[in-house]
C-alpha cells in the first residue's frame, strides 16, 4: 500500500536532524540510523519526508524513561532544565490530586499537551491536562517544541506543546513492573503494566492495548526531622531546634494539647486564641484550665501534611489502525484513566471568624469572663469598641455578664478528626479517524475526538463554621438559643479534648465538589507537494498543508451547599466559598503551512528553506484572532545546520476566565500595612490611606495582621467585561551541528538555542500584595477601592482583596538552551571490544529573563534567579542535566546529574526573612541505575535516585506560595525523600 511505502520511506536521522533531536539518552541501538515505520514529527502536519523543521524540539526518549523507572511521566518532565515545577505528588496543600507540566514558569495552562499530535481533554474549568493519564510503558518518546506552537496546534501552545509519542505496531507481550521505596522504608510506588498487540488481516492492520495499574503511599511530614516541626521564615525560630535534633519547643505548661508549640505555627491553636472583633488590643489565649492571658502558643500544623501524596491509579490505552482500501486507512485510539488521590492537611478549626458569645456562656470561667468584660469596658471608653462588637442586652450602657461580645475565635478541633480532600478522576478519550494518500504524493487526514473528564472532591474532618456559630451562642450546657433543638453547645474555652463527641457531631461538615469537562474536536486536513511550484536551485517541491477544525470545549463545577455558603462556605479553613461555575466556548478554525525549499545541494548551501504557517480562530464568545509563523533554515554544508523562526501564538480565555462567579479564595501575601504587623512605618500618608480604606483612627497599626502569609481574596469573572484572547511573541534562533570529522565519536550532535517569548495582555489577576501595596504604598485610588475591611482588618471573614480576571501587563521568559549527545566505542581509546560502548548526552538551559508585570503602574516582577510569594518554586538562572551510560554486551550502567543554579528569595522579603533562609545554594543531584538483559525476554533494571541523600534546603513555612513551600522547604523542586530505590522487571514474548 502507498500509505505504507511513504513511512517507510522516513528516515531517523531526518527527525535528528529537522526536528532538532535532544535526547536525554542515546543508547547504541537507539544511536543507529534505521527504518521506521511512521514518523509524527512534532511542530508541523506536513508528513513529507527529508524535510527540517525551523523549531527547536527536546526529545525524551523510551531508554530514559525506562532507566527513570517513575510511573508518570510528571516527574520526567519536572526534571528537564526547560520545566517548573507545578501540580504533582509533592504538592498537599494546594493540589487539584492531578499532575500538571508548567514549561519555563509561565503556567501550566499555557503549554499544549498532545498525544500523537492530537490534543488530550482538560480536567478542569482552567483548561489544565492532567498528565497522569499518559500510558508510560505505551510511550516511544516524548516531544517538546519550543515557544508558541498556535498556527500549528491552536490555542494554547505559549510556552510550547508536548507530545507523548505512542508506540506503533506493537506486537508480542510485555509486562513491565516497577518497585520503589524511600531508604526509609516508606513511600512505596508499585506500578505494573501490561501490553499487548497483534497485527491483523495479513498485515493489513494492527491493534495493540495497554494497561497499567499504580499504587503510591504517602510519606508524612511528620516521618522526617524538618517536617517534624515547624520554622519561622521571618525569624528563624526553630531553626536550631532543627539543627540540634531537637523536638519542637512546647508551649508553657497550662498552655499545651497536641501540637501547641511556643513558636513556629499559626495562630489557629490549642488552647484558644481570641479577641474582641475589631480591638486589636484585647488579644488573649485561655489557658487549659479556661483563664484567659496573654497569648502563649501556637499550632505546630506540620506533621499532618504529606511530602508525598497517595495515590491509586488504573489506566488502559487501546491503539490501532486497519487498511480498508490501497489508499485509505482507518484508526482509533481510547484512552482511559481512573486515578484517586488523598491530600491531607492539619486539623479543621475555626480561622479567626467573629460569632456573638454571650458573657453568660456557661464554659466560661469567672476569671475570663471578668477579663473580656474589662476588656471591652476599656476600649468603650477609649471609643474603639465598634457598635457592631457588643449587644447592650440590659440597655444599661456598660458591658457586663448579660451583655453578648462578638469574639474572634481561633481554634483547631482536633476533636473532629484528620481534615483531608480525596480527588476521584476519571477520563475517557476516544478518537476516530481515516487517512490516506491521492494524486501519489498527497495525504489527507480526517478525524473526531471526544473527551470527557469527571471528578469527585470530598473534603472530610472540617469544622462547620455555622453550627459552629450556633453552638458558641448558648447559656446552658444542653442547650442553644440559636440553632433549633439538634444544636449542641460547644466549649472551646480549655484544653483540648474539650469538645466531646456530641459537640464534634453538631459541629463538624464534609464539603462535595463534582466537576465535569468536555472536550469535541473534529479536524481534517491534506498535505503534500505542490510539484509546480519548486525552485531552480532545489530538488524538493514546495509541500504544503492545509486543514479546518471545529473544537467545542463545556466545563461545569457543582459544589453542593455547604460549600456555596457564603462567606467562606460552611467549612473551617477551606479558604472560602464556592459557586457553579456552568459555560463553554467553541472555535471554527481554518489553518495552513507551507515548506518552501529554495536551495538544495548547491555550493555553500547544502540545503536553504521557509517554513511559513498561519491559522485564523473564531472563537465564541470571545472572538477573532490569528496566529502564524515564519522560519528559515539554512545549512551551508553538511552536518551545520542554522535556523531562525519567529512565531505569533495565541491562548484564548478558557471556561474558568469567562464564566467563573466571584467567589471567596484565599491566597498568599506578605502583611497588612495598616494593622500590628505592618513591616514598613505608618507614614501619615499611609495611615490617612487606611482610614480611607475603612478603618477608624484608633484601629491604625493595632488590629491584627494578616495570617499564615494567606488573605482572603474576591475572585472570579467580571460578566460583562471577558478577557480577551492573550497573544505571544516567540523567536527562536539556533544551530544544530554533527561534526563528521570526529571520527571517533558515534553520532554526535551539538544543538544550540536562543528564545524569547513574551506573552501581551496575559489573562491574569493581580495579586494580592500588588494590591495592598499599589493602594498604601503608592496611593493608587484603584487598589484602594478592592480592599475591604471588616472591623478595621482584613484578617476577618468577609474581609479580603478583590482580584477579578482580566488582562495584565506581559509575562516574558528568555534564554538559551543547549545539549550535547554522542557516543564512544571503548575500542577505539585501546580497550578491547568487550569493554562496550558510551553514550554521553547534556541538556542545559540558561534563562536570560523571566519576568511579569500586571500593569504599567506596579512593578515588574522579576523571578529569575527567586522564590518567594509572588514567583512560587524556583526559577533557576542555571539547570542542566546529563547523562553518561556505559553499554557491555547484557549489561548498562548509568548516572543521570542534575544540576540546579542557587536561588534566592525575593527581594521585596529579603529584610524580614532570617539571613540563612535568603539563599539557597547550588544543588547537584546524582541518580544510579544498572540494568542487565538475561535474554530476549527478560531485563531487570535497578535504580538509586539521590544517591548522596542530599538534604533539601531549610527556608521555614512563609517563603512561597502555600502550594510549592510546605514543610519548610520547596518539596516540589528539591529532594525531601532522602534516597529512593527501584527495581523493574520488563519481559517481553
Amino acid at each position: 500500500m502507498n500509505i505504507k511505502s511513504n513511512r517507510q520511506r522516513l528516515l531517523a536521522s531526518s527527525m535528528i536532524c529537522g526536528a532538532a533531536f535532544a535526547a536525554m539518552a542515546v543508547s547504541p541501538a537507539t544511536a543507529q540510523v534505521a527504518e521506521v515505520e511512521e514518523l509524527v514529527v512534532t511542530g508541523s502536519r506536513i508528513q513529507v519526508p527529508g524535510l527540517e523543521s525551523a523549531s527547536p524540539i527536546l526529545t525524551v526518549g523510551a531508554a530514559e524513561i525506562g532507566l527513570q523507572q517513575q510511573p508518570e511521566v510528571e516527574k520526567i518532565i519536572r526534571f528537564l532544565p526547560i520545566s517548573v515545577p507545578s501540580d504533582g505528588d509533592a504538592v498537599n496543600n494546594g493540589t487539584q490530586g492531578v499532575s500538571t507540566v508548567n514549561l519555563r514558569g509561565l503556567g501550566a495552562q499555557r503549554n499544549l499537551v498532545l498525544i500523537d499530535g492530537q490534543r488530550v481533554t482538560p480536567y478542569n474549568t482552567a483548561g489544565q491536562v492532567d498528565v497522569s493519564v499518559i500510558p508510560t510503558a505505551f510511550l516511544e518518546r516524548v516531544d517538546i517544541i519550543t515557544g508558541g506552537a498556535s498556527a500549528v496546534y491552536g490555542s494554547d501552545a505559549i510556552s510550547g506543546a508536548i507530545n507523548f509519542i505512542l508506540k506503533k505496531n506493537f506486537e508480542g507481550v510485555e509486562l513491565d513492573t516497577k518497585y520503589s521505596v524511600t531508604g526509609a522504608g516508606d513511600g512505596e510506588v508499585i506500578s505494573t503494566s501490561l501490553t499487548f498487540g497483534s497485527n491483523v488481516a495479513d498485515g493489513r492492520g494492527n491493534v495493540a492495548l495497554s494497561m497499567n495499574y499504580s499504587q503510591r503511599e504517602g510519606v508524612l511530614f511528620g516521618t522526617r526531622p524538618l517536617g517534624n516541626l515547624g520554622i519561622e521564615t521571618a525569624s528563624g525560630a526553630n531553626y536550631q531546634n532543627f539543627l540540634d535534633g531537637r523536638q519542637p519547643t512546647p508551649a508553657p505548661a497550662g498552655c499545651g494539647g497536641p501540637g501547641s508549640v511556643a513558636a513556629g505555627g499559626s495562630t489557629t491553636t490549642v488552647p484558644t486564641r481570641t479577641q474582641i472583633t475589631g480591638v486589636g488590643t484585647s488579644a488573649a489565649q485561655f489557658r487549659e484550665d479556661g483563664t484567659l492571658g496573654p497569648n502563649c502558643g501556637v499550632f505546630n500544623f506540620n506533621p499532618f501534611n504529606y511530602y508525598q501524596t497517595p495515590q491509586e491509579r488504573f489506566g488502559a490505552t487501546a491503539i490501532g489502525y486497519y487498511e480498508l482500501a490501497e489508499n485509505v486507512e482507518a484508526y482509533a485510539r481510547v484512552v482511559y484513566s481512573s486515578t484517586n488521590v488523598s491530600q491531607q492537611i492539619a486539623p479543621s478549626g475555626i480561622f479567626g471568624n467573629s460569632y456573638y458569645v454571650p458573657l453568660a456562656n456557661p464554659f466560661l470561667t469567672a476569671q475570663a469572663q471578668t477579663t473580656l468584660i474589662n476588656s471591652a469596658n476599656t476600649a468603650r471608653t477609649a471609643g474603639t469598641l465598634p457598635a457592631t462588637s457588643w449587644r447592650d442586652l440590659n440597655a444599661n450602657g456598660v458591658v457586663d455578664a448579660a451583655d453578648d461580645l462578638r469574639l474572634v475565635i481561633r481554634r483547631r478541633t482536633g476533636e473532629l478528626g484528620a481534615r483531608s480532600s480525596t480527588y476521584d478522576n476519571n477520563m475517557f478519550q476516544f478518537t476516530l479517524g481515516l487517512r490516506g494518500e491521492f494524486m501519489d504524493n498527497w495525504n489527507w487526514n480526517v478525524y473526531l475526538q471526544q473527551g470527557q473528564v469527571d471528578r469527585t472532591e470530598i473534603r472530610a474532618g472540617y469544622t462547620n463554621t455555622t453550627n459552629f456559630g450556633n453552638a458558641l451562642d448558648a447559656v446552658s450546657t444542653t442547650t442553644c438559643r440559636v440553632g433549633g433543638s439538634g444544636c449542641v453547645p460547644i466549649n472551646v474555652f480549655g484544653a483540648y479534648g474539650t469538645i466531646t463527641p456530641a459537640m464534634a457531631a453538631y459541629s463538624s461538615a464534609t464539603g462535595v465538589l463534582i466537576e465535569s469537562y468536555e472536550q469535541t474536536v473534529f479536524n481534517a486536513s491534506v498535505n503534500g507537494e505542490l510539484t509546480a511550484l519548486k525552485s531552480p536551485w532545489a530538488s524538493q517541491s514546495v509541500v504544503a498543508s492545509l486543514g479546518v477544525e471545529y473544537r467545542e470545549e463545556f466545563g461545569a463545577s457543582t459544589p453542593d451547599e455547604c460549600l456555596k455558603l457564603p462567606p467562606i462556605s460552611c467549612l473551617g479553613g477551606a479558604g472560602g466559598n464556592q459557586l457553579p461555575i456552568v459555560g463553554g466556548f467553541d472555535a471554527h478554525e481554518i489553518f495552513g503551512e507551507m515548506i518552501v525549499p529554495i536551495a538544495m545541494d548547491q555550493p555553500l548551501a547544502q540545503s536553504l528553506g521557509l517554513e511559513l504557517g498561519y491559522r485564523y480562530s473564531d472563537y465564541n464568545p470571545t472572538g477573532t484572532y490569528s496566529t502564524w509563523k515564519a522560519g528559515l533554515n539554512y545549512e551551508p554544508f553538511d552536518g551545520l545546520l542554522l535556523r531562525v523562526m519567529r512565531q505569533r501564538a495565541a491562548r484564548a480565555p478558557n471556561v474558568g476566565e469567562i464564566a467563573a462567579p466571584v467567589v471567596i479564595g484565599l491566597r498568599n501575601a506578605d502583611f497588612d500595612p495598616c494593622s500590628l504587623g505592618a513591616r514598613r512605618a505608618i507614614t501619615a500618608d499611609v495611615r490617612a490611606r487606611c482610614i480611607a480604606t475603612g478603618m477608624t483612627a484608633a484601629q491604625v497599626g493595632t488590629v491584627q495582621d494578616i495570617v499564615a502569609g494567606q488573605i482572603n481574596t474576591f475572585e472570579g469573572t467580571d460578566l460583562t467585561k471577558l478577557p480577551s484572547a492573550e497573544l505571544a511573541d516567540t523567536t527562536t534562533v539556533g544551530l544544530v551541528w554533527t561534526p563528521t570529522f570526529l571520527t571517533a565519536l558515534r553520532a554526535p550532535v551539538v544543538s544550540v538555542d536562543y528564545y524569547d517569548i513574551e506573552v501581551k495582555d496575559y489573562i491574569g489577576a493581580f495579586s494580592a500584595q500588588e494590591t495592598l501595596d499599589g493602594c498604601y504604598i503608592s496611593g493608587i485610588q484603584q487598589f484602594c477601592q478592592r480592599i475591604v475591611r471588616v472591623d478595621g482588618d482584613i484578617a476577618s471573614p468577609g474581609s479580603g482583596v478583590q482580584r477579578f480576571t482580566t488582562n495584565l501587563n506581559y509575562i516574558r521568559a528568555e534564554g538559551v538552551e543547549a545539549a550535547v549527545n554522542f557516543g564512544l566505542d571503548l575500542d577505539t581509546l585501546g580497550l578491547s571490544e568487550r569493554w562496550g560502548s558510551l553514550a554521553v548526552s547534556w541538556t542545559g538551559n540558561y534563562y536570560l529573563t523571566n519576568e511579569s508585570r500586571s500593569s504599567n503602574t506596579v512593578p515588574e516582577i522579576d523571578c529569575l534567579g527567586f522564590f518567594g510569594n509572588a514567583c512560587g518554586n524556583p526559577t533557576h538562572k542555571f539547570r542542566f542535566v546529563q547523562r553518561t551510560t556505559w553499554t557491555m554486551g547484557d549489561l548498562q550502567v548509568s548516572y543521570l546529574w542534575r544540576h540546579l543554579n542557587k536561588v534566592e528569595i525575593e527581594p521585596v522579603q529579603q529584610p524580614n526573612t532570617f539571613r540563612a533562609f535568603r539563599e539557597i545554594e547550588a544543588y547537584n543531584y546524582i541518580d544510579l541505575a544498572a540494568s542487565y538483559a538475561f535474554n530476549d525476554v527478560a531485563k531487570v533494571t535497578f535504580s538509586v535516585q539521590n544517591l548522596l541523600e542530599k538534604d533539601p534546603p531549610v527556608l521555614g513555612n512563609e517563603a512561597a506560595t502555600t502550594s510549592a513551600n510546605s514543610g519548610n522547604t520547596l518539596p516540589s523542586a528539591y529532594d525531601t525523600l532522602g534516597r529512593i530505590f527501584a527495581v523493574g522487571l520488563n519481559l517481553r514474548f
